[in-house]
């Protein structure tokens, strides 16, 4: 399993929970982190161009070989 840790603002996070509002995609550990599922995220995010992640942190930012992103 391969994880991306990403930093990420709390102004940032808001807006993550607020367009990814899918729970199979993205969920919210007991920490606060935002964790997303790549594989799920990249049938969501074909609802959507360009996809909502991208818009809040950037698309180079992003490793789609990746598991999970973790942003914290």
């Amino acid at each position: 399993m391969s994880i991306q840790e990403i930093a990420v603002s709390n102004n940032q996070k808001k807006q993550l929970l607020k367009a990814v509002n899918k729970s199979h995609v993205l969920f919210q550990e007991d920490n606060g982190d935002l964790v997303v599922s790549v594989a799920a995220y990249e049938v969501f995010k074909k609802e959507s161009d360009p996809g909502p992640i991208e818009e809040i942190v950037g698309e180079s930012t992003l490793n789609y070989d990746a598991d999970y992103f973790v942003f914290s």
